[in-house]
């Protein structure tokens, strides 16, 4: 099968989210200039460069109560900071809780019952029991062709990493079970892994 995105696809659901597949979730959370505390998953996330490290994420949709975006794109323009947290396998239904598109005054924390902490580096909540919370200050905001996608960079300013999380050294994944999006309603769990020497190493 061939088809241009441009066309459609004739499918009963768009089969491109589930082509790039699977994606590691940035469960951000923001704060407001106002001081209001948000948190939501985006699976359109990655790590983008190592020195200084920077991670970025994409956000495709709008609120009717924000201009043209959503909560957390709204709040990162007003304060420039946000903190990523990792997603572990325990946590999928406080996750997906805080999916929903709830109205801008509601503290997506305390909606999913999720404790939080306060980030070292910058004016922003991270999930306290996360394996991994990434402190990061905004470095640009990019607008993507068609209606509300907007890219946000950030530079990474503190890590934190949950004790039990730490093997031998080394930040040991298979530990907590990372929580990563496939297409349509489907995820998956990250619990084997295996290793690969480069050419010439």
């Amino acid at each position: 099968m061939f088809y241009r995105p441009e066309d459609g696809h004739g499918l009963p659901h768009n089969p491109f989210n589930a082509i790039v597949t699977p994606r590691p979730i940035g469960w951000i959370s923001t704060r407001g200039a106002d001081g209001h505390d948000n948190l939501a998953p985006y699976s359109f996330f990655n790590a983008v460069a190592y020195v200084p490290p920077q991670v970025m994420f994409a956000s495709t949709g709008a609120k009717p109560d924000r201009s043209g975006t959503k909560d957390s794109v709204e709040q990162i323009r007003e304060t420039g900071v946000f903190c990523v947290n990792v997603v572990e396998y325990a946590m999928k239904d406080a996750m997906n809780q805080t999916s929903g598109a709830w109205e801008r005054d509601i503290d997506e924390f305390a909606l999913a019952g999720i404790d939080k902490a306060e980030c070292e580096t910058i004016p922003c909540a991270r999930v306290a029991n996360a394996p991994a919370s990434l402190e990061c200050k905004l470095t640009q905001i990019v607008q993507l062709p068609g209606a509300a996608n907007f890219v946000v960079f950030g530079e990474v300013t503190g890590v934190h990493m949950r004790d039990d999380c730490l093997k031998d050294g080394t930040f040991d994944v298979l530990s907590f079970s990372p929580l990563a999006r496939m297409g349509y309603k489907d995820y998956t769990v990250v619990r084997d892994k295996f290793a690969l020497a480069r050419p010439g190493e």
